[in-house]
C-alpha cells in the first residue's frame, strides 16, 4: 500500500460547508500533522476561524489542531494558547515531545503569573481558568505516579504553599522535609517567600512522631526567632531526659555556630537560671556553650595538638627573602640574594604567612627564633607584626589581655604607637565574634587617644570584637572618631562601624555613613565608609537593592567599588541571577579599575554555594585585556571555590601565574593557594607543583615584588592553622558563615592596606570531629573512616636540604712523579692479580639469600579504611566517609555527622570513663608525690606553654 504524500486532499474539505466534512477533515490531520505540518501551516488560518466560531460543534479539535501546527512553527506562546482551548483534548498523559513542551510552557506561564500575584497583586494579569487547570492535573498526575517532589518543585516555585504542605504529607515527610528544606535555601530567592516556607517547615517538622530538633533549630535562626530558639533549648533541658539534654547542648553548638553575637545573646538571655538546689548547672552549661567560650576551648586544643606547622618553609622563605647567607662560614647580614630588607613589604609578608600558619596553634617557635630579624619591623609593618599576635593567638579570651600586655598602651605613656595600635587589633582579632570582655577596655583607648595610629588600631579591635553587636554606643564613639576627619582613624572607623551594624540595614548608619563619605576629601575615609556600608547591608538580598542602585549611580568611583560589595554583601551565597547579571555588566562597561576588579570579586561571594558553575562564567573575564578585571577573576575562583580543590578553577588560574602583570601574578598565587588548603597530592596532583612553584617565585631573584608578596601569603594560606583549617564561607549546617564571609571581603582590601590582610583569619574554620560527653568533657572515642589512609593524611613535611661536600682541587703533579706513580701501580695490580687466583669462590649463606628476598618484596598494600579517634582532623571531603559503630559506648546524638563539635551518647554510663586530658589541665597538674614512679606520668605529660615575651622593637 502506498503511503499519503500529501495533505492538499484533507485540506481541501476545510471549505466545505458542511461541518461534518470539516471535522472529519480535523480528525484526520490530527493524525498527520506531524508529518505534513509544514503543508497544513499554509491553512492554518481556517482553522482558527473554525475555533473561533461559536457555532462550529467541534472546536476543541480545531484548537488541537492549531496548537500542533503553531508548536511545529516554533511559536509555542500561540500553541499554548490553542492547546488552552482544546479542553480535554489536550491529554496531558501522552508522553510525547509536543505535550511535554506545552505542559512545560504552561507551569511556566502559570508560575509567572502567580510570582506577578505575589509581587503586584493590583496590576497582575489575571489567571486564565484554562491554565490553572491544566497545571492541577499537572499535580493530580503526580499525586497518582507518586512523584511528589516533582510536585514540590513546581509548587515552590508558584508560591503555592497548600501543595507543597500536602505533598509533605503524602510523601513522607522523613524523605519530602529535607528535600523541602533543600530547596528553600538554594532555590527559592525572595527573603520573603523563603521565610514564609521556614515557617511552615518549622510547623511540619515538629508534628513529626521523632520531632527533628537539629532541623527546626536551622530553620529559626534564619527566622531570627531568637524567642523560639530560647523556647525549644528550655523544653530540652526541662523535660528530665537525658537524651533530651545532650540534645539541647548539640543545639547550643549548632547555634554558636550559625547565629550572631546579637541573635545568641538573646536567647542566653531569654533562657532561665538554674535553681540553686539543682544537682547539674544544666542551663549554665547551655549558656557557656552559646557564649562561645566552649567551642573556642576545644577548637584550641584541637589546633594545638595537632599543629603540622612546617617551619622549614617559613625559614627558607625568609633566608631567600632576606638573603642571609652563608659564604665561606661568615654570616652576611645583607638582602643581596631576593629582596631588600629595606622594604618592609616583605617584612610584612612573612609576618603575614607565619601568623596563617601558626593561626590559633598558640605557637609563636619562629618569632622566638628570629628576634633579630623580627626587630627590622618599621611603622606599619611593626604594626602589622603585633597585629599578627591575635591570628596567633585567635581565641585565648580568656588570656587575651595578659598575652598583650606588654604592646597594649600603658596610662599616659606611649612608648611606640604601631606597636601598641598593632596590639590593640590584635586584641579584636583574638576575641573576633566574642568580644564581650574586652569591649569596655578598647572603648575606653578609643576615647582616651587622640594618636591616629591607636585610633586606627583601636577601631579595628572594636569592629572585630563587636562584630554584629548592634552596639549604639560603640556606633557613636566610631562616629566621633570619623568626624575627626583623620585619615587614618576616619579610614578604620568606617570599617569598624560596618562591622559593628552588620546586617542591620539601620537607616540611620546608612545615612550618616554616605553623608560624610560625600563630605569628606579623604580618599581612604571614602573607601573606609563604602565597604562598611556594604556591610550595613549584610544579608538583605533585595531589601538592599535601593543603596545598590544609589551607589551604583554614584559619580564617585570608590562609592561605585563600594555599591559592587554591597551586592556581594546583600546577595552572598544566594546564586541571584539579578545579582550576576548586574556585576558581569559592570565588569565590562565600567570605566574604572577598581570598580570593575571589585565586581568580577564579588561573583565569588555570591556564587560560593554553586562553585562549579563559578571557573565557567568568570572563563572569558580571566582571558580580559584589563589586568584588574583578571585579578578580579583570580580572587572569584579563590573564594568560591576555597578549599575545594576544583581542576577547573586550577586550569584557569595555573596559565594566570605566568601573568605579564606582576599584581594578576600575585592574585594567581593567592588564589590557588586558597583552592588547594588541606589537599594532598592524592586528592590534588597540582598540589606538589604549586608549592614548588612558590619556593621557586620567592628564590627567584627578578622577580616583582607584588609576585613575592602573593607567593609568600600564598605559602601561608595553603598551610594556615597548622594545616588543620579551611576558608569555608557557609557553616557545616548550610547557613551562611558570616564571619568568615565578612573577613574574606575585609581581606581583599589589602590591596589598598596590608594590615587587612589579617581579617583572613576570621574565615578560617578547624576540619575535625570533636566529641563532648554529657560533662562537655572529651571521651576517648573510635570511628572510621572508610577510605584510604592517604587520600586524607597530612603534606609530610619539607626535608631540610642535604649537606653538600665541598670537593678538593685537584693538586699539580710533575711528569716524573707521575712517570713514578705509574710503575708502583702496575707492580701492585700484579700482585694482586696472583692473589685472587688463590680466593675461593663466595658462597652467599641462608640470612643473606632472605634478605635478599626480603628487600625486593612488593610493598604492603593500603588498607581501605582507618580508625581515628577523638580531636582527628576530618576534612570536609572526608565527612562523607565517616562513620560511627551503632554499637560503640559513644554515639552521636545527631543523625548526620556534620564535622565540628559532637555532642555524644553514653550507652554505657554505669563503666567508669576514659577522658582526654587538655592541655590547660596538663599545665596546672600537681606534681607526682615523692618516692612515687614518674616514669611514664612525665612521658605522658604535655608540654607547658612557653614563657610570654617581648618584641625587640625599640622606641619610635
Amino acid at each position: 500500500m502506498v503511503g499519503l504524500t500529501s495533505a492538499a486532499g484533507i485540506i481541501a474539505l476545510l471549505d466545505e460547508h458542511d461541518d461534518d466534512l470539516k471535522v472529519y477533515a480535523l480528525q484526520k490531520l490530527n493524525g498527520i500533522v506531524d508529518q505534513f505540518w509544514a503543508e497544513i501551516s499554509d491553512a492554518v488560518s481556517k482553522i482558527e476561524i473554525m475555533y473561533e466560531d461559536t457555532e462550529f460543534k467541534d472546536r476543541a479539535l480545531a484548537a488541537l489542531v492549531a496548537s500542533k501546527v503553531y508548536y511545529h512553527l516554533g511559536e509555542f506562546d500561540d500553541s499554548l494558547n490553542f492547546a488552552l482551548g482544546a479542553g480535554n483534548l489536550f491529554d496531558l498523559s501522552l508522553k510525547s515531545e509536543y505535550v511535554d513542551t506545552i505542559v512545560s510552557k504552561c507551569i511556566d506561564k502559570y508560575i509567572a503569573v502567580k510570582v506577578q500575584e505575589q509581587q503586584d497583586l493590583q496590576n497582575a494579569e489575571p489567571m486564565d481558568s484554562r491554565l490553572k487547570a491544566v497545571v492541577e492535573k499537572m499535580f493530580d498526575r503526580c499525586y497518582q505516579d507518586g512523584e511528589y517532589k516533582q510536585a514540590v518543585g513546581i509548587a515552590l516555585e508558584a508560591h503555592r504553599l497548600d501543595v507543597v504542605e500536602h505533598s509533605i504529607k503524602a510523601g513522607g515527610p522523613s524523605v519530602i522535609l529535607p528535600y523541602v528544606y533543600d530547596l528553600t535555601m538554594t532555590v527559592v530567592q525572595d527573603q520573603a517567600y523563603r521565610n514564609t516556607l521556614l515557617q511552615l517547615l518549622v510547623e511540619q517538622f515538629r508534628q513529626l512522631e521523632e520531632p527533628d530538633y537539629v532541623a527546626t533549630n536551622q530553620c529559626l535562626v534564619h527566622l531570627g526567632h531568637h524567642k523560639a530558639s530560647a523556647e525549644l533549648l528550655q523544653h530540652l533541658v526541662s523535660s528530665g531526659s537525658q537524651a533530651d539534654l545532650l540534645m539541647a547542648y548539640q543545639l547550643a553548638f549548632d547555634l554558636e555556630n550559625n547565629a550572631t553575637q546579637k541573635y545568641l545573646t538573646k536567647v542566653s538571655d531569654a533562657l532561665p537560671v538554674d535553681a540553686a538546689d539543682a544537682p547539674q548547672p544544666k542551663f549554665a552549661k547551655v549558656k557557656s556553650i552559646l557564649s562561645g567560650k566552649e567551642t573556642i576551648k576545644l577548637q584550641l586544643e584541637f589546633l594545638c595538638r595537632n599543629n603540622h606547622t612546617d617551619m622549614l618553609i617559613l625559614k627558607d622563605s625568609k633566608v631567600s627573602i632576606f638573603g642571609i647567607l652563608m659564604c665561606n662560614n661568615i654570616r652576611l647580614k645583607r638582602a643581596t640574594n631576593v629582596l631588600d630588607a629595606r622594604l618592609s613589604v616583605y617584612h610584612s609578608a612573612v609576618t603575614f604567612a607565619n601568623a596563617f600558619m601558626n593561626a590559633g596553634t598558640t605557637s609563636d617557635d619562629f618569632l622566638r627564633q628570629n628576634l633579630e630579624w623580627l626587630s627590622r619591623a618599621t611603622n606599619w609593618s611593626k604594626f602589622s607584626a603585633t597585629a599578627a599576635l591575635g591570628v596567633i593567638h585567635k581565641g585565648q579570651l580568656s588570656r587575651g589581655l595578659s598575652l598583650l600586655a606588654p604592646y597594649l598602651p600603658q596610662d599616659g605613656v606611649t612608648a611606640s604607637p604601631y606597636s601598641e595600635g598593632g596590639s590593640l587589633f590584635a586584641l579584636g582579632l583574638i576575641h573576633a565574634n566574642h568580644g564581650d570582655e574586652v569591649l569596655d577596655y578598647l572603648r575606653g583607648v578609643l576615647r582616651d587617644t587622640q594618636i591616629e595610629v591607636l585610633q586606627h588600631g583601636a577601631c579595628l579591635g572594636l569592629g572585630t570584637a563587636g562584630m554584629a553587636t548592634d552596639n549604639d554606643d560603640i556606633y557613636e564613639e566610631l562616629k566621633n572618631v570619623l568626624f575627626s576627619d583623620s585619615a587614618i582613624g576616619g579610614e578604620a572607623a568606617g570599617l569598624a562601624m560596618g562591622m559593628v551594624m552588620l546586617g542591620t540595614a539601620s537607616e540611620k548608619a546608612l545615612d550618616e555613613m554616605l553623608q560624610y563619605a560625600h563630605d569628606t576629601q579623604h580618599e581612604k575615609i571614602i573607601r573606609g565608609l563604602a565597604v562598611g556600608v556594604s556591610l550595613v547591608m549584610y544579608g538583605k538580598e533585595d531589601a538592599a537593592d535601593f543603596l545598590i542602585e544609589r551607589l551604583s549611580a554614584d559619580k564617585d568611583p570608590i562609592l561605585r567599588y563600594g555599591g559592587m560589595y554591597t551586592i556581594a554583601m546583600a546577595y552572598a551565597g544566594t546564586g541571584s541571577n539579578k545579582a550576576i547579571r548586574r556585576l558581569l555588566h559592570v565588569a565590562v562597561s565600567d570605566v574604572n579599575d577598581d570598580v570593575r576588579r571589585a565586581a568580577v570579586t564579588a561573583l565569588g561571594f555570591i556564587m560560593f554555594r554553586s562553585h562549579k558553575q563559578v571557573p565557567r562564567i568568570v572563563q572569558l573575564l580571566s582571558e580580559s585585556y584589563n589586568p584588574h578585571v583578571r585579578y578580579g577573576a583570580c580572587l572569584a575562583l579563590g573564594i568560591s571555590c576555597a578549599g575545594t580543590g576544583s581542576l577547573d578553577a586550577i586550569e584557569l588560574l595555573e596559565p594566570m601565574t605566568k601573568d605579564n602583570v606582576d599584581f594578576v601574578r600575585q592574585g594567581a598565587f593567592i588564589a590557588l593557594a586558597m583552592v588547594l588548603m588541606q589537599q594532598n597530592e592524592a586528592q590534588s596532583p597540582k598540589a606538589a607543583s604549586v608549592r614548588k612553584m612558590y619556593e621557586e617565585v620567592i628564590k627567584k631573584k627578578n622577580e616583582d615584588a607584588l609576585a613575592k608578596f602573593g607567593a609568600v601569603l600564598g605559602q601561608g594560606i595553603i598551610d594556615a592553622g597548622g594545616r588543620n583549617v579551611t576558608i569555608s564561607l557557609q557553616s557545616r549546617s548550610g547557613h551562611s558563615n558570616m564571619p568568615a564571609i565578612v573577613g574574606v571581603a575585609l581581606f581583599t582590601q589589602f590591596w589598598y592596606w596590608f594590615p587587612a590582610s589579617h581579617f583572613l583569619s576570621l574565615a578560617f574554620t578547624p576540619t575535625a570531629i570533636i566529641g563532648v560527653n554529657a560533662d562537655l568533657n572529651l571521651p576517648e572515642i573510635e570511628f572510621t573512616s572508610n577510605a584510604r589512609p592517604s587520600l586524607f593524611a597530612y603534606i609530610p613535611p619539607t626535608k631540610p636540604p642535604a649537606a653538600v661536600t665541598v670537593e678538593k682541587v685537584a693538586t699539580a703533579v710533575l711528569s716524573t712523579t707521575a712517570k713514578a706513580q705509574a710503575k708502583a701501580k702496575k707492580a701492585k695490580n700484579a700482585e694482586s692479580d696472583a692473589m685472587d687466583e688463590d680466593e675461593k669462590p663466595v658462597v652467599k649463606t641462608e640470612e643473606a639469600k632472605e634478605d635478599e628476598v626480603k628487600t625486593t618484596a612488593k610493598p604492603k598494600k593500603e588498607a581501605q579504611f582507618e580508625k581515628l579517634g577523638n580531636l582527628a582532623r576530618v576534612v570536609p571531603a572526608q565527612l562523607k566517609y565517616i562513620s560511627f559503630d551503632k554499637d560503640a559506648r559513644y554515639v552521636p546524638v545527631k543523625k548526620d555527622v556534620t564535622g565540628g563539635i559532637v555532642v555524644l551518647q553514653d550507652n554505657k554510663p554505669d563503666e567508669p570513663e576514659n577522658l582526654i586530658a587538655t592541655t590547660t589541665s596538663a599545665v596546672a597538674s600537681t606534681p607526682p608525690a615523692s618516692g612515687a614512679d614518674t616514669k611514664m606520668e612525665v612521658e605522658e605529660e604535655e608540654a607547658p606553654l612557653p614563657e610570654p615575651f617581648t618584641y625587640p622593637f625599640g622606641d619610635e
